[in-house]
């Protein structure tokens, strides 16, 4: 933690899965599932007995995490990764952050992650399964994201969606991706071997992200890949940040779409 720090690094943050602690336990960064939000929080200050971070963020909102939330985390230092299990102490405003910060209890001890599986004091987590196409006309994504919005505003107001299937943009071939993080203006995804052959020949895709049973509509959107990195196992990390250049009014659906992603996430976990 304190290399991390040192370094300007990050935490990646989960709101803890209720579950039985009998029940196995998977790495919330390699375990490919449908709808558990990782955030990626830089650390603002290191004290004994706490780490402060900055609060979560994407497209310039902020969102809550209710005080005495359990998390599970990890800390990534190149090609190693060490897991923790942390609680949500307190929101503070500190004057040398840039924006609203969250006091979490420091881990009494982190355990490193093994490549596949890993068993820790934490309930099990399940990354999303992404959808991502070559987006061949920019242009195309404006009826596919005011379906989008649509269905999301009926699904919220509890109305039946008309129309059938949304329309799609003009795409290439999907493939699929693992949903690594959230960031103040985009994803992070991971990209095996046998599909990561496009991003030599592509830098702007749509992306279809689900969000789980309690939220039947997923968050769609334009994509720009920003920057990649291979891992040990040759497998793509790729920083995606979102673009409403040809939409604008699907931003804000998009940060709706992620705040009431996090509210049933501590809903769940308070259950």
């Amino acid at each position: 933690m304190q290399q991390v720090f040192e370094r300007g690094g990050t935490l990646e943050v989960s709101i803890a899965r209720a579950g039985s602690p009998s029940a196995p336990k998977v790495d919330p960064l390699e375990a490919a599932g449908s709808a558990d939000l990782v955030w990626r929080l830089k650390i603002v200050a290191l004290e004994e007995e706490s780490v402060l971070v900055e609060a979560p963020v994407a497209l310039g909102k902020t969102f809550h995490i209710d005080d005495g939330m359990p998390l599970v985390g990890a800390i990534t230092i190149g090609q190693n990764r060490w897991k923790f299990t942390s609680t949500k102490i307190s929101d503070e405003r500190p004057a040398s952050s840039r924006g609203p910060c969250m006091r979490l209890q420091l881990p009494d001890h982190v355990e490193r992650c093994l490549r596949r599986f890993v068993r820790v004091e934490a309930s099990e987590l399940n990354l999303p399964s992404v959808s991502v196409w070559p987006l061949l006309d920019p242009r195309t994504i404006i009826a596919a994201e005011t379906a989008n919005d649509a269905a999301f505003h009926a699904f919220v107001a509890g109305t039946a969606v008309t129309g059938g299937a949304p329309p799609m943009p003009l795409v290439g071939p999907k493939f699929s991706a693992t949903l690594m993080n959230v960031g103040g203006g985009g994803v992070g995804l991971r990209v095996e071997p046998q599909d990561s052959a496009v991003l030599g020949r592509h830098r702007i895709f749509w992306i279809e992200i689900p969000l789980g049973r309690n939220h039947p509509v997923p968050l769609v959107a334009t994509g720009k890949v920003v920057h990649t990195h291979l891992d040990s196992s040759q497998r793509t990390y790729i920083g995606v940040s979102f673009d409403f250049t040809f939409h604008m009014a699907h931003q804000q659906v998009v940060v709706e779409q992620i705040h009431r992603a996090m509210q049933q996430a501590q809903i769940r976990q308070e259950n």
